[in-house]
Parts: C-alpha cells; structure tokens; sequence
C-alpha cells in the first residue's frame, strides 16, 4: 500500500489532492475558485499536474473510463510505458478536466486512477518516497471576463474542451501553493533481502515446473 498525506491551496484558489485506495488508487482533485467560481459556469477548469517518474497513469485503463464518460484527462506524452520501472521511467504531465461539484457552486473536482512503478531496492529503510507537486489550475472562459490581478495567461496548447478541436487561451492562478509538494510513500525491498529471495524464487520455480511437467507425463497424449 502506498500512503499520501497532505494539502496544497492557493490564495482565493484552494486545491486539495488525495490519494485514496478503493481497489486501484485515485489521485482526487478538489477546486475552490472562491468568488471567481461563482460566475464562472461557462468556464472550463483544469488541473495541469507533473506526475514524478514514480507514478504513471495507464493509457488504456484512461481510455475505457473515458469512454463510458467516468473521467476526461489529456496525457503529454500520451504514449507510456507501464512496464518500466521508476528508475528507467520519465515524468508524465496530466491534464485533468474537472466538472462542477453539484454541492459547491464554486467548486469543481475530478478523478484520475493512477499506479505506482517498481522502485529500486533500499539498503537501509522500506520504503522510497516520491514527492508529488501540487496541480497547477488552469481556467479557460469563452467571454475572457477573468480578473488579471488573480488570473495571468498560461502557456498550454489544448482545447478548451471536446467540442472544439482547436487550442484557446487558457490562465492560471497568480497565487502560489502554501505547499510545494506531497510525499508518496512507496514499499520496496531491501537489498540484504536479495539472496533468500533468489533462492526462495528459484525453488517455486523447480517445485512448479516439476508439477507441470509430472502433470504432462502423467495425463499427456504422445504420440
């Protein structure tokens, strides 16, 4: 199990990531846009997060929810790996469309599953830890009413939404983050472990091949 503790908030901007666990881990983002949000239904809200090389987002898993109108996010590059590990992978930016939380007028939330990759094996602690940046917000408003001293724009090539197949302008928040980063605590092994788990992993695979092959000799047809 991988643990992620913590809370990122702008100025009259709050953004809040958890990472729950609900058979695959979510990576959950919660928008307060303050007063901005009150008028801003007509707006698009996104949250432009840098995944670390130790966590990945699966691109087919993305596709099926998207396909069935669970979750809308955009992958740069959108090409990945899911094999790699940590140490040989790179760093992922996700952009997570976010819809309005019907119990806020001013909120907007979204859900991303994400994966965490194997890690190197550690000499003296059991666990690695992958610091995670808080999102960036990013708004795009088709009648451009955005306040400059909160709002500056962004530089972001991609459509306001699925309607429009063209980039638009897009802004973000002028304010930063109370805190830069959350900590992913992340299992691995240990490297002193290294011998009994060779060993161990060598005798499961004698002990089931044997079982295969008595099974073979025994029920096969040769001929």
């Amino acid at each position: 199990l991988a643990s992620l503790h913590g809370c990122a908030a702008w100025g009259n901007v709050g953004v809040s990531v958890l990472l729950v666990c609900l058979g695959l881990r979510d990576l959950l983002v919660k928008v307060d846009l303050g007063e901005t949000g009150e008028w801003a239904g007509g707006c698009t809200v996104v949250a432009r997060s840098q995944l670390p090389p130790g966590i990945y987002v699966d691109p087919y898993e993305l596709a099926s929810l998207q396909q069935h109108n669970l979750t809308k996010a955009v992958l740069i590059p959108d090409v990945v790996d899911v094999e790699a590990p940590e140490y040989s992978a790179t760093g992922l930016v996700v952009l997570l469309y976010l819809e309005r939380d019907p119990r806020c007028s001013r909120c907007f939330r979204g859900v991303l599953p994400v994966h965490v990759r194997y890690h190197r094996p550690a000499g003296d602690r059991e666990e690695a830890l992958v610091a995670l940046k808080s999102p960036e917000v990013l708004v795009c408003c088709c009648d451009d009413h955005l306040s400059t001293e909160s709002w500056k724009p962004a530089e972001m090539e991609a459509p306001c939404s699925g309607k429009r197949d063209y980039p638009c302008q897009w802004y973000s928040a002028a304010h930063k983050p109370a805190y830069e980063e959350l900590i992913l605590q992340v299992p691995v092994g240990l490297k002193q472990h290294s011998a009994l788990v060779c060993v161990v992993t060598l005798l499961a695979t004698v002990f089931c091949s044997s079982l295969i092959l008595a099974a073979v000799c025994k029920h096969g047809h040769f001929f």
